[in-house]
């Protein structure tokens, strides 16, 4: 009978492949560098493959390393819901968490999936409204955490994702440059539409706010169908969008921060176990997409944006 493999030498495979370096992981798993060297080469004995090869001054998976990283994920999963599933002091309860949906969109499904997994008895009750009416939601401990857009000026929240914020236009549909810039952007209150506008006026530029919604949804699928310009954080990035610099008549904007809001009482087994995971699914968020790639995903979206289009929306929906 082959012996089955090492959970430990997966968990440092793992590390490495998301650090992107050895001595990254080394860190996360707590070995030395060495360590984690040699638990790599038993790994490659065991399986017979070789599963790094060099690029650089770094090191990139081999085609069995890409084939055996499916395997790993998928066998450290099983082993942590199993061990959740007889863990004796395993949370129970509910959570409630609110998060906008442009956020509930990109980031919740890694978050609850992970949390779901780890903690099958807590019940999570999730919310999706903008960040105002969260924070809101929180001083009435309506909530129990909040994923927000941090905005110091406005409410109190831990930093947890710093990221660029982007002007986005349809890959397929050139501005016109005669005519003042179109908008889509949330409602009055909305953070990201008070930026846009006033890195407008500073800049001088003319614009007209052409839609206006609360569904991020809405939103991008007016930039898609060529209607509208918008604002968006680099990890929103959709197929079919194009980010539009300063060569393209756009001022820069600052980088937008994601905050975390937490209610003060909350179990604080529940409180560290929802916050992990929110930052370790962060700190894994790569760009959606690259600005230039289309692909057949975009094909849904550009059936609704073409819906959008024949629906004549009137300016301000």
């Amino acid at each position: 009978m082959s012996a089955p493999l090492d959970n430990d030498q997966l968990q440092t495979f793992i590390a490495i492949v998301d650090t992107g370096s050895f001595t990254k992981a080394a860190d996360r798993v707590f070995k030395t560098q060495s360590a984690v060297s040699m638990q790599m080469r038993r790994l490659e004995e065991r399986v017979g493959k070789q599963l790094f090869t060099k690029d650089g001054r770094g090191n990139r998976l081999t085609l069995e390393g890409e084939k055996l990283l499916n395997y790993a994920r998928r066998i450290i999963r099983l082993n942590n819901e199993a061990i959740a599933a007889f863990d004796d002091n395993r949370l129970e309860g509910t959570l409630r968490i609110g998060t906008p949906d442009d956020y509930a969109d990109r980031y919740m499904p890694e978050i609850i999936g992970r949390f779901a997994k780890t903690h099958p008895n807590v019940e999570l009750y999730i919310v999706c409204e903008p960040s105002v009416d969260l924070a809101e939601k929180m001083s009435r401990g309506e909530l129990d955490i909040a994923l927000v857009t941090h905005n110091p000026r406005a409410r109190q929240s831990d930093v947890v994702r710093t990221e660029p914020l982007c002007w986005v236009g349809s890959a397929n549909h050139p501005l016109r440059e005669d005519a003042p810039v179109p908008l889509a952007v949330g409602r009055r209150d909305c953070n990201w539409r008070q930026l846009a506008c006033s890195a407008l006026d500073a800049d001088g530029r003319e614009y007209q706010i052409l839609f206006t919604s609360w569904s991020s949804m809405v939103v991008a699928s007016a930039v898609l169908a060529g209607m509208a310009v918008s604002i968006l954080p680099e990890s929103a990035l959709r197929p079919g969008m194009k980010v539009l610099t300063q060569s393209d008549g756009f001022p820069p904007l600052p980088p937008v921060q994601i905050g975390l809001m937490k209610r003060p009482g909350l179990s604080p087994s529940l409180m560290t176990a929802i916050t992990d995971h929110i930052t370790a699914c962060l700190d894994n968020i790569s760009p959606a997409v690259a600005p230039e790639d289309l692909d057949a995903d975009m094909k849904a979206f550009g059936r609704a944006a073409a819906r959008l289009r024949s629906a004549q929306l009137m300016p301000g929906w």
